[in-house]
């Protein structure tokens, strides 16, 4: 996926004013609408000042691109890093009329589909209104969907400053983390969004849940994975071992003659829930080195005496 420069697409600099930003927009709107431009290409450059101006006219997703850096150049390959969006909170909804159809795949990798679908929307322009709700990622330890847990959280808003350039503002909110939550769900704080006009309540926030990369496990919805190291002869021979889980070590039989990748299930040990998931060990066979003469010993042994071609399934 190529990165996409909306700065240069846009033709302004980086620390330029919202009030600049919409000026040119205006400009090259007028310029390479379909309708007034008939060169070849106009309709692919109103689209890309379409996207860049969605992105740059919202102070919260501008500054949020801004923390990509300023490094990237258009046309380079990019992948957003893992959660680059954690703690911002983003609003709903937007005045201006945009096609989300139209929105390339870098956009989408940023901001997700229902962020662009929220270009479509109408702003209700009754004096008094409802706040829009607001939406932000948090990442939550594994342990904290398995036991529940408050956590304080950190959220990053952006406010205009007098020279109307964007600016970071952050608040601190207590949350409560409900067992069983898995990822991708969301927990919503009734009345924490943005504030309404006139006589409207607030808007909720809706925290999108995301677990912290873990040093020995992996999720997958409810289940949760562990790669387990055996020696060869315990993979061979079956024995007891002790397996942590994210609730405590258990006791669990390696049965003899298990191959690497074999997976052994605990049932009801992952997420808890009203169905809970299950806690799987994958079987991961760890050979000794063969550092010193002795082992080196024992390997010639094993060639000599045991009758095993890992390569027989290939007809080699």
């Amino acid at each position: 996926m190529e990165y996409k420069d909306y700065y240069k697409v846009m033709g302004v600099e980086r620390d330029a004013t919202q009030a600049q930003i919409k000026r040119a927009y205006r400009k090259l709107a007028r310029k390479y609408h379909p309708d007034i431009n008939k060169e070849s290409d106009a309709e692919v450059r109103f689209k890309e000042v379409g996207e860049a101006y969605a992105v740059l006219k919202d102070p919260e997703k501008r500054v949020a691109y801004d923390q990509l850096g300023s490094n990237w150049q258009g046309g380079q390959d990019f992948h957003p890093p893992p959660n680059w969006d954690q703690g911002f909170e983003f609003h709903g909804g937007d005045a201006e009329q945009f096609n989300a159809e139209q929105f390339s795949d870098f956009f989408e990798s940023l901001y997700g589909q229902a962020s662009a679908r929220g270009f479509d929307e109408q702003t209700n322009r009754e004096l008094h209104r409802r706040g829009e709700d607001t939406h932000a990622k948090v990442v939550i330890d594994l342990e904290d969907a398995y036991k529940g847990a408050t956590r304080t959280i950190t959220l990053k808003h952006t406010v205009l400053s007098a020279d109307g350039r964007p600016q970071l503002k952050e608040r601190k909110l207590n949350v409560h983390i409900p067992k069983g939550i898995r990822q991708g769900q969301h927990i919503r704080l009734a009345k924490q969004g943005s504030a309404g006009m006139g006589r409207g309540e607030a808007g909720d926030l809706y925290l999108q849940i995301e677990f912290q990369a873990h040093d020995l496990y992996h999720i997958e919805g409810g289940d949760v994975y562990l790669d387990f190291p055996v020696a060869p002869w315990e993979a061979a021979l079956g024995t007891k071992v002790k397996v942590p889980t994210p609730t405590g070590t258990v006791e669990m039989v390696i049965p003899e003659n298990s191959s690497s990748g074999r997976k052994l299930r605990l049932k009801g040990r992952g997420v808890p829930g009203k169905q809970s998931g299950d806690f799987y060990v994958i079987i991961q066979i760890a050979l000794p080195p063969a550092d010193n003469e002795l082992a080196k010993a024992a390997y010639r042994k094993m060639k000599e005496e045991l009758a095993f071609n890992p390569r027989a399934h290939l007809g080699v």
